[in-house]
């Protein structure tokens, strides 16, 4: 298989490492392997660039990208529907993606795991056309996000930390929206402090990413809890990986949904695959089953 790999130079684990001995130890066990490798470490600011022209060359068939989820979600983005594979090196915070494709989280047993790996196919989400492979969300989670870019941190542990902070104010002052939910099961009106949806439903009893990436539908996760009490709890099933049995979601699957902000204020944001957006007044979501290929381990 012809591969161009592009690693982030200032993506998460990759900028604390010699970035070049482990571009040059990639190269070597995927050539190992059977493979032709070019491998291209830019700027995260070049990134899109580099992805974009990898996308668009027709003798490639596969990118593989190094960097956390926003990086992983551009290059999804950009390969859904085509015949081109993606591969995954874990270079970010969480890594939720790569994990529900049974990716190793270590950098170095990942390039192993995939230099010998099989072709998969996988779905994609998209919102108002625009793709997405993990989660979309309103509410808490991009207030969280939003606090959290205003603290200063470095790394992954000071990052973690960021959050916690953030979290915090987030569980003291929560913004409410007043939404409308359009779905083939029916209609829903409701006061909520937060909504995601996501691509699959996530998997009991770990961090929140799916176990089928092949699914066929969106999971819609609506928050119930308002007063702090519920929040907490809420906080604690998640923390556990409890969802179906927590009391303070609603759950439902739909192919397409459209959710309709009833009272928008600028303040309120959209986080998609951890990025923020401004948030419409309307959103449209819709599952495309099994339209992107990625390479993941055999085993």
């Amino acid at each position: 298989m012809k591969i161009l790999a592009v690693l982030n130079r200032s993506g998460g684990t990759l900028a604390t490492m010699d970035i070049d001995a482990f571009s040059a130890s990639l190269a070597e066990r995927f050539k190992k392997a059977g493979h032709e490798i070019d491998v291209r470490v830019v700027p995260g600011k070049e990134i899109a660039d580099a992805i974009g022209d990898a996308a668009g060359d027709a003798d490639i068939e596969a990118v593989l990208v190094g960097g956390g989820d926003g990086t992983v979600s551009l290059a999804a983005g950009m390969l859904a529907e085509s015949e081109k594979a993606l591969a995954i090196l874990p270079a970010g915070t969480m890594n939720l993606f790569a994990r529900s494709l049974g990716i190793p989280l270590d950098l170095n047993k990942a390039v192993e795991a995939l230099a010998h790996g099989r072709i998969r196919r996988v779905d994609v989400a998209r919102v108002n056309g625009a793709p997405f492979v993990h989660q979309l969300s309103i509410g808490m989670h991009p207030q969280l996000i939003r606090l959290r870019s205003r603290l200063s941190f470095r790394g992954r542990l000071g990052k973690i930390a960021a959050s916690a902070r953030a979290a915090l104010t987030t569980f003291l002052r929560p913004h409410n929206l007043r939404v409308r939910i359009e779905m083939a099961e029916g209609e829903l009106h409701l006061t909520t402090s937060g909504i995601a949806v996501t691509n699959n439903l996530y998997g009991e009893g770990h961090l929140p990413y799916t176990d089928t990436p092949d699914g066929g539908l969106l999971g819609l996760y609506v928050m119930r809890a308002q007063r702090r009490w519920d929040l907490l709890v809420f906080f604690a099933n998640m923390a556990i990986g409890r969802w179906r049995r927590n009391e303070q979601v609603d759950i439902h699957q739909t192919r397409e949904a459209r959710i309709f902000i009833l009272d928008p204020h600028p303040r309120h944001k959209l986080s998609m695959d951890g990025e923020l957006y401004p948030l419409p007044d309307q959103l449209h979501l819709r599952q495309h089953p099994k339209a992107l290929s990625v390479l993941v381990p055999t085993a």
